[in-house]
């Protein structure tokens, strides 16, 4: 047939949608996003507070230089003194390039920079291979603070209980645990080591530890309160202290005797749709050698919910700087209060995270919620 051609099958054609392909591949993978993630993460990471805002207040051109140099000290100096020599090698190396020397009559020249970044490599091996490292531990102490935890809800006559706690790292410092007292009495704790990571969750497991031990036997709060404070006082850390909110149930009754040292107060929704909180009575555990604990009381009608939460909900903090806040809390209990106490826990963790959108959490989050049945 005239004017018409017959493909040839064999002929490799170029697909015009693959660059499409590949951009909509990068897209659905939100790799800008995590990058923008990453950065600032990075950026908190090596600036605090304070720097950040003095950075805020500086011109765009001497915030580009100043940042650079205090990014760059800032690596130096957490490099042990062996490799902060070896990266200062690689960087004159890098920037020498070509250099020439003379041996017994011959001009040699040849590149640095290869070596250069053969030993920036090498420095990235070493403190990779320390993360790995590390890693396993972390990942070891994850498993044991799992076994710690409690494995299920417990089930106790008039009361519907629930509770979860999700760590911003793989090891946290939130304390969340159950303990069977007599007369059939449950005991429910909420606890909050101050920073976060391994050295956090072993103060976390400390303070389970002792609150467990001595919890059953204490004859108030109020002696519970001073005890626990003694013992994170004696075998405690510097700046190293708990917040710790501990209450005790009792089956067929809606009286709840609490201590609270030192932890965010909780919000408690009566029936009118009130909200009250229960505020702190003294300081945190460990924060001051003598320190005296007041037990509250609290009588719950049914039908009525308490909230018991760690800072990881109150300053969960989206990427505008925005903090979810106590008072969004609070606002949110007349709505808790028409759910079932599960449902108000997922509720309250799907808030949160559409409020965070992809940013990541910076502190160990822990909700308990406590409802009054019949």
């Amino acid at each position: 047939m005239s004017g018409s051609t017959v493909p040839d099958p064999t002929e490799k054609k170029s697909d015009p949608g693959i660059g499409k392909a590949v951009f909509r591949d990068l897209r659905n993978a939100d790799l800008f996003g995590t990058l923008e993630r990453e950065f600032r993460e990075l950026y908190r990471f090596y600036l605090d507070p304070e720097t950040r805002d003095r950075l805020e207040k500086m011109g765009r051109i001497p915030r580009a230089f100043w940042l650079l140099g205090w990014l760059s000290k800032s690596l130096l100096l957490k490099l042990s003194p062996a490799r902060r020599i070896l990266l200062l090698l690689a960087t004159v190396m890098s920037i020498m390039g070509w250099t020439h020397m003379t041996v017994m009559g011959y001009s040699i020249s040849y590149d640095l920079r290869p070596w250069g970044c053969l030993l920036l490599l090498f420095i990235l091996m070493l403190e990779l291979k320390d993360k790995l490292l590390a890693k396993d531990e972390i990942q070891f102490a994850r498993k044991v603070q799992l076994a710690l935890m409690p494995e299920r809800q417990p089930t106790i006559d008039c009361w519907s209980v629930w509770s979860t706690s999700v760590p911003a790292n793989d090891v946290g410092g939130d304390l969340v645990d159950y303990i069977d007292l007599p007369s059939e009495r449950l005991g429910i704790a909420l606890g909050d080591v101050a920073g976060k990571g391994l050295g956090a969750a072993l103060l976390s497991a400390k303070l389970q530890a002792s609150l467990r031990a001595i919890g059953p036997e204490s004859t108030s709060l109020d002696e519970l309160g001073t005890r626990m404070n003694t013992i994170l006082n004696q075998d405690g850390l510097d700046n190293r202290y708990a917040t710790l909110f501990y209450a005790e149930v009792s089956p067929g009754s809606g009286h709840i005797r609490y201590l609270n040292a030192g932890h965010n107060p909780p919000f408690v929704v009566r029936g009118s749709d009130r909200v009250e909180d229960l505020p702190a009575s003294s300081f945190p555990l460990g924060m001051l050698p003598i320190a005296t604990y007041e037990e509250g009381v609290l009588d719950m009608e049914p039908g009525e919910l308490l909230l018991i939460y760690s800072d990881g909900l109150s300053e969960a903090t989206n990427s505008k700087g925005e903090e979810f806040s106590p008072q969004r809390i609070r606002n949110m209990m007349p709505e808790l209060r028409n759910k079932t106490v599960p449902e108000a826990g997922e509720f309250l963790l799907s808030e949160v995270r559409q409020f965070l959108e992809k940013e990541r959490p910076h502190d160990d989050l822990s909700i308990v919620l406590i409802r009054r049945e019949n």
